[in-house]
């Protein structure tokens, strides 16, 4: 069963300064006093400087500029998306920011220039550290007026980079389009973002593994069509919901893994401008192509390109993130169902309003915003859908202004749905006397058969007792239905002298742990992925930041991932025994 182990973590933000500090490269900038150690942004192959951290500045989640930042997204007066405002956390708001974003832009471009720098080209030492020293240093308000004047959200950048660095203007995005920083940036945003989606998702699993292993042999109604159907366990129904999310954790791992860098390509993917500069050096313009894909922390980069890399990697992405709005909905759905018949409730504050006009409501609202919210998330892969088949050529521009949407609000939305799920699984109440009381008034019904078989070995008549049932069954069923009554066809049966034979037997024929079958052995040997003895595997997910790191470890049928911070482990997320 999944185990959860709570090891040593970084606490003070000293610490956590310290140790970031000496995993610094060289010729970085000094990260000034960083907040907690949660709210660390991930690492999308860079370094991001303490100054862009959540609370050491204001602004740090970083504001639209240019032409389409129309409004003043701070303030009351103007629509801010409720996702970044309302829902999403503050780390996954800050891997899609504007700050995020621009400085990914700054390191693109000195990672090309280093590496034109290494292959040949005339780039001095100098220029490389001017560009160094002002990766952070990003003047928005500049940036949008060469926007606004140039119409280009690229070279507006490009402009206000080289006005910080005047000896270094003559070589910034050299060969490169517009691509290169956008189109990489965006596979770095991707990388990290499903980066901060993996862990959470095992967190939730090993939260439901808990309540499940606790819960594992208490029985419950099940229900087929929402109709009462045989007995299952809490905790074997839980398991339904865990093998979903490992399904949906292990896409998210696959999908991370294969995703491929940009690289170096130029403007129809052909890489005419950088054989150009190396003077038809072919092997130099692919040293230049993996040794940028290389910084950028990717093992592998595209081999061929149009203009931007395939567009249906946003598909597989978006189709993944998808998947794991239909698990959500369907667990949060199944909660509410559970709080409508009073057996399960997700947590409620003290303090908490179920109605502004009803003081005695509960409502489920957690779960109700996971369902409103999966809904959405499942809708956007249309939108890449769509525009990977209307790429015409090497490229067509109708993809930006719809890739800036869905992207981000994919993620925020997992994030969110993902947190909140977690609260729900942590403090979910269960109500073990109304689920009893449910299963007597269905157990009785259920039981006929057993009952008519101990008959037989009684050495009666199956079809006598067969017609006996039936008609006490029907009786019952009539004072249940017309009356409003309990049922009582067990008492029927005990007040009816027929039945005399296995009066004393009617208590064990009736427990209902007898009707739940294997289930509580499944909830306690958890199936994932269908894997089962398999032979050592161990693979390793950088996360945020430059130290962290999360693996994922299958040995001999035992799934287990680890948080690591400069090789001390911080938390033990979940095992699973698969038996």
């Amino acid at each position: 069963m999944f185990l959860v182990k709570e090891a040593n973590h970084v606490n003070s933000q000293a610490e956590a300064a310290e140790i970031i500090r000496s995993r610094q490269r060289p010729g970085r900038p000094e990260p000034r006093k960083m907040g907690r150690l949660k709210e660390v942004p991930p690492r999308p192959g860079l370094w991001v400087s303490a100054s862009a951290l959540p609370g050491s500045s204001p602004s740090w989640r970083g504001r639209g500029v240019g032409m389409a930042a129309g409004g003043d997204h701070g303030s009351p007066d103007s629509y801010r998306s409720p996702l970044a405002s309302r829902y999403a956390s503050p780390e996954m708001c800050f891997v899609f920011s504007d700050r995020y974003k621009f400085r990914t832009w700054r390191q693109l471009w000195l990672w090309l220039a280093e590496a034109e720098q290494t292959l040949g080209l005339p780039i001095t030492d100098e220029q490389i550290q001017e560009m160094k020293s002002n990766l952070d240093n990003i003047d928005f308000k500049m940036a949008a007026e060469e926007e606004k004047r140039l119409r280009h959200d690229v070279m507006a950048h490009v402009h206000t980079f080289g006005h910080c660095c005047p000896k270094a203007a003559g070589i910034i995005h050299l060969g490169a389009t517009s691509c290169y920083v956008g189109d990489n940036t965006d596979l770095i945003i991707l990388r990290n973002a499903l980066d901060l989606l993996l862990p959470k998702l095992a967190r939730v699993i090993s939260r439901l593994a808990d309540f499940a292993k606790e819960r594992a042999s208490l029985p419950t109604l099940g229900f087929t069509h929402f109709q009462p159907a045989q007995l299952t366990t809490v905790g074997k129904r839980c398991c339904l919901w865990i093998q979903d999310l490992c399904m949906d954790l292990q896409n998210l791992k696959r999908v991370r893994d294969d995703l491929r860098f940009r690289g170096v390509k130029g403007t129809t993917g052909t890489q005419a401008s950088f054989l150009q500069l190396f003077e038809g050096d072919d092997h130099k313009v692919e040293q230049l192509d993996k040794m940028v894909t290389d910084k950028a922390g990717f093992k592998r980069a595209f081999i061929i390109t149009g203009q931007t890399y395939t567009r249906k990697v946003d598909i597989e992405v978006l189709s993944v993130l998808a998947s794991l709005g239909a698990s959500v909905h369907k667990i949060c759905t199944d909660i509410r169902l559970l709080a409508n018949l009073k057996e399960m409730e997700e947590p409620f504050e003290k303090q908490q309003i179920g109605s502004s006009a009803m003081p005695y409501k509960r409502n489920p609202m957690r779960s109700e915003r996971c369902c409103s919210l999966a809904r959405h998330l499942m809708t956007l892969v249309m939108d890449p859908l769509q525009t990977a088949s209307v790429q015409w050529f090497e490229r067509t521009l109708d993809d930006s202004a719809n890739r800036r949407i869905c992207l981000a609000e994919a993620f925020l939305t997992a994030d969110t749905i993902l947190n909140t799920l977690q609260n729900i699984s942590e403090g979910l109440v269960v109500y073990p006397k109304v689920i009893e009381r449910r299963i007597r008034q269905e157990l009785p019904f259920m039981a006929t058969e057993n009952i008519i078989m101990a008959m037989v070995k009684a050495g009666g008549s199956r079809q006598d007792c067969h017609e006996k049932i039936r008609v006490l069954s029907q009786q019952a069923a009539s004072v249940v239905k017309q009356e409003g009554g309990d049922n009582d066809l067990i008492e029927r049966i005990q007040a009816d002298a027929y039945f005399s034979p296995i009066h004393s037997q009617l208590d064990r024929l009736l427990d209902p742990s007898s009707f739940t079958g294997r289930a509580s052995q499944q909830a306690g040997v958890q199936w994932c992925w269908g894997y089962r003895r398999e032979p050592p595997q161990l693979t390793k997910i950088r996360l945020f930041p430059a130290a962290l790191s999360i693996s994922l470890c299958r040995f001999f049928g035992v799934l287990i991932l680890r948080m690591w911070y400069n090789g001390q482990r911080i938390r033990f997320y979940c095992q699973v025994d698969l038996g």
